[in-house]
């Protein structure tokens, strides 16, 4: 199962190459929303990683929280923003932290084997 892990980073990379190659243009409107989409997103992507690492990665449990993080921290931001609220903060530093938790944690665990 180790090669999960390392297909979760190669489509990450894949995934960045394509999205500066290509000509999709965000609203500036909805450039707040996507952005906290996004980094809940590459939280659930290094979780993956974590997870194929640590040998526990369960496929389902991935693309749930995948979908379901990038979801919730939307719906947070349009929220706070309908409120009034700068919302989509708590999802940035929420979000900010677990990734370098998981990066932290993957670097360690790499580097232990």
């Amino acid at each position: 199962m180790w090669w999960v892990g390392w297909l979760s980073l190669l489509g990450l990379i894949l995934g960045i190459i394509i999205g500066l190659k290509s000509p999709l243009l965000v609203p500036v409107m909805y450039s707040k929303y996507l952005s906290v989409a996004v980094l809940a997103a590459l939280d659930s992507v290094f979780g993956g990683i974590r997870a194929a690492t640590e040998e526990h990665f369960d496929s389902a449990v991935f693309i749930t929280g995948f979908f379901s993080n990038a979801l919730l921290a939307a719906l947070l931001a349009y929220i706070g923003d309908r409120l009034g609220v700068e919302l989509y903060m708590a999802a940035i530093v929420a979000f900010g932290v677990r990734i370098f938790q998981n990066l932290a944690i993957i670097r360690r665990l790499i580097l232990k084997k």
